[in-house]
Parts: C-alpha cells; structure tokens; sequence
C-alpha cells in the first residue's frame, strides 16, 4: 500500500513522523513517499522535498515566493503520479495542500486531511473545497467536530498528537539557576521579528539561566540575533527537554504553546510580524485570542503580548506575575482542564489504523 503525505512546517513533520511510525507497525507493506522533515526522514519515511523548501509566513513572504509555491506544487503533482498513492494524507499547511487535494480528487487517489484547516479562525470559505476534494477529514481539536457537523462536514476526532507525543519518557536538564525557555519559532521570519526582544529580557532577570530552544536548521539564525554580552545558552533540537526543565517559558504563538501547556510549564505568549501581516490579520482573523492554550479554554489562560504589545514593560510584567505562587496555581488548574478537554490517548495508532482500514 502506497501512501503519501504532504506537510509543511515543523510541527505537521512531527505528526507526520508519529503517523507513520505506526503506519509501518501496523502493516509491513506500507510504503511512504512525502514532502517532510528530518523527524519523518528518522521513521523511515522516503523523503521528496524538505520543508526547509516549503515555509513561508506571512502574507508578504508568501508574496515574494510565488513562483517557488508554483515549482513546488508542480513538483509534488509530478510525484504523486510517478509514486500512485492508494491515499494521500495532507497535514495543515492549506494553501498548499488544497490545491493538491483538488488534483489527487481529480486523479482518483483517496484524500485525508489529518490536521485540518483553521477555517474557524479564518478564511472560511475554503469549506467549499474541503466539501468538494476531501474524502476523510481528521480533527485534532474536539471543537472542530461541531464546527464542521454545522457545515454538513463528518469530522472525526480520534484525540491530540501532541499528548502521546509528551506522554513519553523526557529526559530533564539542570542549571545552577531556575530556567527560563525562549521558544521564538521554527521559521525564519518569525526568529528575526521575536527573539530579540526575548533577548533583551534577560539583563532585567539575573536570578534566571535563560536557554533558546532551537531546531537545528534554526540554529544560526538565533546566533547571529544573540547578543554576546547575555548568557544565553542555545540547546537544537531538545525543545521538551528544554521545556519540562523550565520555571517559566516565553513562546512564540503556535503549536509550542500548546506543548508547553501539555507539559505543565507556566508561559506568556508572544507574537510580533511585519506591518502588513498584521494588519491583513486583523482584517480576516475573527478571534478573541491566537494562542491555541487560550483558544481552546476559550478564555484567557495565559497572556498574549501581541505586536505593539510585545513590548519590554510588558514581557518583564508578565516573567514577575509568573513566579507568583497564586498565577503558577491558577495557570496549572487550567491546564489540567485542558488535557481533560483533549482526552487524547493512542492517537497516532488510532489515525494510523483508520488509514489502513480505507476501502
């Protein structure tokens, strides 16, 4: 059986990877051709194209990228044909993916969505082509259901990737001092605009050792924004080792506040992009909160320091409140609230074995 997946960013490579790991356990015939990552490469997945190759953020990146977006999608097209998938599995990244899942549609090849569009945030008018190209749609948010139950869409829910992922053995680390986490993106774009003021932090808090968590094709980026007069220290690839040894965590929004919030880690959320971004985003994006810890608690969790509010005062507020005994208590109650919300057990295994199962 021939499967192929499409992904995008870091954290798809990582559900990816999980995916078919047990893919391949299941069924030793499974053979997986994909656009991915190092952590899908390291389960044995044949790698096509590298999502070094594939992200872009942000409007006016995508903007200056076309012409690689439309390489890359003629590209992948070319691929499927030549593999010929049973089924094609596409991991978030939807401007992408739902041009491919158009033209699998269109060649006959089964089409799951494992980790769906965030149309509940923006951009809902992509409900058309999730109707019209995809045969399986797989949640990973339990709210999702009802979302897509109100658009006439079956989505399953089989729980969140994320909680097997932390449920394994994560080795911890120690400094002489507590640690504070720096976690500014696995993009390029997102390093530049948040980790120097991540930085800037440190001078204000010399109780703290202060560590960057950073992947590996990330690395040189926060070493030419790290200023050599701080002790920062930068650790690739041992994000939840990082994490689960940290007091407090500033996060760049995205999948890294919900890993932090898994992982028990008291966090302020941080986001900062360019002018037009921004300002396109307020437009479209109809959410009271950005990070998904707050999204899906639908209330403020934890603190969003977005753009003009990420600011020094205010980062330096938020790392004082997150020491205070009361906050720390208040945010863990929360947390495990949340975990009970995502009642998530053997997802990948669950995923994996529904896929295999497909007439």
């Amino acid at each position: 059986m021939n499967i192929y997946i499409v992904s995008g960013e870091q954290s798809a490579d990582l559900y990816g990877a999980n995916l078919a790991k047990e893919l391949f356990l299941q069924n030793k015939d499974v053979k997986i051709r994909a656009f991915g990552g190092d952590k899908m490469k390291k389960e044995g997945v044949e790698l096509t194209k590298h999502i070094d190759e594939l992200s872009f953020m942000g409007f006016t990146e995508v903007l200056k990228n076309l012409r690689n977006i439309s390489k890359n999608l003629s590209f992948c097209k070319r691929d499927i044909l030549k593999f010929r998938p049973k089924v094609i599995v596409l991991i978030d990244f939807p401007g992408f993916n739902l041009k491919i899942a158009k033209f699998a549609k269109q060649q006959g090849i089964k089409v799951v969505y494992y980790i769906s569009p965030k149309i509940w945030a923006w951009n809902k008018s992509r409900i058309h082509k999730i109707k019209k190209y995809i045969d399986e749609l797989i949640v990973i948010f339990p709210f999702e259901v009802d979302f897509y139950k109100s658009h006439q869409i079956e989505a399953r829910y089989f729980g969140n990737p994320l909680s097997d992922v932390l449920k394994i053995s994560i080795p911890t680390i120690s400094r002489d001092k507590k640690i504070v986490s720096l976690l500014p993106g696995s993009r390029k774009q997102e390093i530049l605009k948040n980790l120097p003021l991540m930085i800037e932090i440190v001078k204000y808090f010399p109780e703290y050792h202060f560590i960057i968590a950073s992947t590996k094709e990330m690395k040189s980026i926060c070493e030419k924004i790290l200023d050599k007069k701080y002790n920062i220290e930068i650790l690739v690839d041992s994000t939840y080792s990082v994490l689960k040894s940290s007091d407090i965590s500033i996060v760049t929004s995205g999948t890294a506040t919900l890993e932090t919030a898994l992982l028990g880690v008291p966090q302020v959320v941080c986001y900062k992009t360019d002018f037009l971004t921004y300002n396109l985003a307020r437009l479209f994006v109809k959410l009271q909160w950005i990070s998904l810890v707050n999204i899906l608690m639908n209330k403020e969790v934890v603190k969003e320091l977005i753009q003009h509010d990420y600011n020094i005062s205010n980062l330096e507020r938020e790392i004082k409140s997150l020491s205070e005994e009361i906050r720390r208590y208040e945010i863990q109650s929360d947390y495990k609230e949340l975990k009970s919300i995502l009642n998530s057990e053997r997802t990948s295994e669950k995923v994996a074995d529904f896929i295999l199962q497909l007439p």
